[in-house]
């Protein structure tokens, strides 16, 4: 095929993909939908499921007594696109797991092949932690981009793209496939060329960056054929990303729902920083206000509201100001608002970290930074201001997509994780897919301890302290998980303090993580201790700490959740890296009435309970009450985010059918 038809070929399959709009089902047309998938979806049962894996098993003998050739031809009769019988499905996954066993010695378990056929299948599979979803979605990949021609396979971040990329290759290739990896560094013509492949891994944030800026190449265009002028020049490709036809989600609740609360937003800095003044200027005149006299913050939405008596104060203050931007009311009360949200709703080393002299914004749900995101609407600024940092310029919005609808475009959608049950409805409601849990290999192991609650948060990181010195001398490695950066260091100190030598695994020590995770199972042996890793979500998702022998004999990894999250599917995550494929393990969670958690979406609670407890830690009725409280909170958290997803989705339902030429 030539390169100017390729180039064609990737324009029109771009276009039509463009054309392509998700249905806004609302009411009872979106309960109809929901059940007539349902409908569709019922053969596709964990039985069924289980039957036609271990029949897939047993063709396991005959495949490894295949010469290299003949396993190459039984992978050359692919699955076609048309829709194959069961047998030929269920050989050209037998095929595919003795080539996967051929290029890495790992062979599926019958659980990995019924979650390889679920993702077939189109279903959102739920795997525990270190079930090898890896594995699973290796052995899935090859039937889907056969059927489909080109696969993209998304995950969490870089580092895990390219390493999955790399370590399925072999695999691939037998199949007859290639395979790639975005990454950040990437130039436009390194991508083009990755695109072209019928595999790729990637974060949703640069495959679909990439796709907003070919929307924004190709401009109102409504044909390939009137795309022409865009083939012309240098070559160029038109259309990076050559159409979307199929995706496979890794992780799939964090990227199909936790990063549906902000949409990807593609923006270009105005001409010149003109306004960075003005935002200091912001910031000294909310420092001379007084909280419940001038001001109210509403900690959960993050905003601050100006009383009567502040707007009243203000006045003055702004009349001291040369420029005339202070002259408009309405405007520099809405600059205050925003200096105030940024001075008393985001702290560095919870929303965001201060590295080389630059704000840059922490993902709460990996506790990984994000270094080329900024806030809307001049918050950014706000905070750089609070910082006193260099405020950069602000930012035109060129064009915005919310990630539900990105991946509503695909024709063909499947995931996995460790945690989709949790979040069925969501699921089944947003994205039309059936949710099915696919059960462990070997029986869990790990104990859970009772939880303890804590009057403070200081008596918390004290007892916290205490049991990860006491699972250390009992010869166990520790994973300490805090829910931000600032609490991974109090922790630390207190550690330092009783002489524990340990590694923290946060965003300001990114670079380390491969180490660390790999030494994070060791137990007393020669030369070294029993591993203490005190970590954010770093360590929540997509890690695989392997236990050596001196571990296992001692009890397992003992794992730590010193804050609940805003989703329970967050602390399952974590508390998933202790009891492995049958590993032993145990975990615990130590909370505080005075966790961010609570405090923000229970603070009544919470404080009734504080004033009744006597001692510092919660025993007896107070101890139900406080879990119940916790519980109730969190609820409350996962209500509010999918409120917002939802309203991030309404506004991309709103552009459909408004601005139909978007």
């Amino acid at each position: 095929m030539s390169q100017a038809l390729t180039r064609y070929q990737s324009l029109f399959d771009s276009v039509r993909s463009r054309a392509r709009r998700p249905e806004a089902l609302r009411g009872l047309d979106k309960l109809a939908a929901t059940a007539a998938m349902r409908l569709r979806n019922r053969r596709v049962t964990p039985a069924w499921l289980r039957r036609q894996a271990e029949l897939i098993d047993a063709l396991g003998p005959a495949m490894r007594g295949h010469s290299e050739a003949a396993l190459a031809d039984r992978l050359a009769t692919r699955v076609d696109r048309g829709r194959a019988d069961e047998a030929t499905v269920r050989g050209a996954l037998a095929a595919v797991r003795e080539a996967a066993r051929r290029e890495t010695g790992q062979e599926a378990f019958v659980v990995q092949l019924m979650g390889a056929l679920a993702l077939y299948h189109g279903r959102i599979v739920e795997m525990l932690t270190g079930e090898g979803k890896t594995l699973t979605g290796s052995l899935a990949a090859p039937l889907i981009a056969w059927r489909h021609r080109h696969l993209h396979v998304f995950t969490v971040n870089d580092y895990l793209a390219a390493r999955d990329a790399s370590s399925r290759a072999g695999i691939y290739r037998r199949c007859g496939l290639s395979v790639g990896s975005i990454q950040q560094e990437q130039d436009p013509g390194t991508r083009a060329g990755i695109y072209a492949r019928p595999i790729v891994y990637g974060t949703p944030k640069q495959i679909v960056a990439d796709w907003l800026r070919d929307q924004l190449r190709l401009g109102p265009i409504r044909s390939a054929w009137a795309g022409r002028p865009l083939l012309a020049g240098d070559g160029a490709p038109a259309a990076l990303v050559p159409g979307l036809r199929a995706a496979l989600v890794d992780e799939a609740d964090a990227v199909l729902i936790d990063e549906g609360v902000v949409p990807l937003i593609i923006a270009r800095s105005r001409k010149a920083d003109e306004q960075g003044q003005m935002y200091k200027d912001a910031a000294a005149l909310a420092a001379r206000l007084v909280q419940r006299q001038d001001f109210t913050i509403d900690a959960v939405r993050r905003t601050a509201t100006l009383t009567a008596r502040g707007r009243e104060r203000l006045g003055p203050m702004f009349d001291d100001l040369a420029d005339p931007i202070w002259r408009a009311r309405r405007r520099a009360e809405e600059l205050v608002r925003q200096a105030l949200s940024a001075a008393y709703c985001y702290a560095n080393g919870r929303q965001y970290q201060v590295v080389d002299g630059r704000v840059q914004i922490v993902d709460e749900y990996t506790g990984r930074i994000l270094p080329d995101r900024n806030w809307e609407h001049g918050l950014h600024q706000a905070i750089e201001a609070k910082e006193g940092v260099e405020v950069t310029a602000d930012r035109e919005t060129m064009a915005r997509l919310s990630f539900q609808r990105f991946f509503k475009s695909y024709p063909f959608l499947a995931g996995m994780t460790g945690t989709a049950a949790d979040a069925t409805a969501e699921m089944e409601r947003t994205y039309q897919r059936r949710v099915l849990v696919i059960p462990t290999n070997r029986p869990i192991a790990r104990r859970a301890l009772p939880t303890r609650i804590f009057r403070s948060a200081e008596a918390r990181w004290a007892a916290a302290a205490d049991a990860v010195e006491a699972m250390h001398k009992a010869g166990r490695p520790v994973l300490a998980g805090t829910r931000s950066i600032e609490a991974s260091e109090i922790l630390s100190r207190r550690l330092w303090a009783k002489g524990l030598t340990h590694k923290v695994l946060n965003a300001n020590f990114d670079k380390d993580e491969a180490e660390i995770i790999s030494r994070a199972g060791l137990g007393a042996g020669t030369g070294h201790g029993p591993a203490i890793t005190v970590a954010t979500n770093m360590a929540g998702r997509g890690t695989d700490i392997e236990l050596d022998d001196a571990a296992r004999a001692a009890g397992g990894l003992h794992v730590i959740l010193t804050e609940m999250h805003g989703a329970k599917r967050i602390d399952r995550q974590f508390i998933g890296r202790a009891g492995r494929q049958g590993d032993p393990g145990s975990c615990q969670l130590l909370l505080s009435l005075e966790d961010e958690l609570v405090r923000l979406n229970a603070p009544r609670g919470a404080a009734v309970l504080r004033a009744m407890a006597r001692a510092e830690e919660l025993r007896g009725r107070l101890l139900h009450a406080a879990r119940a409280l916790m519980r109730l909170a969190q609820r409350r958290s996962e209500r509010r985010d999918r409120a917002s997803r939802a309203q991030v989705l309404k506004q991309d339902e709103w552009v459909d059918k408004h601005i139909p030429g978007m």
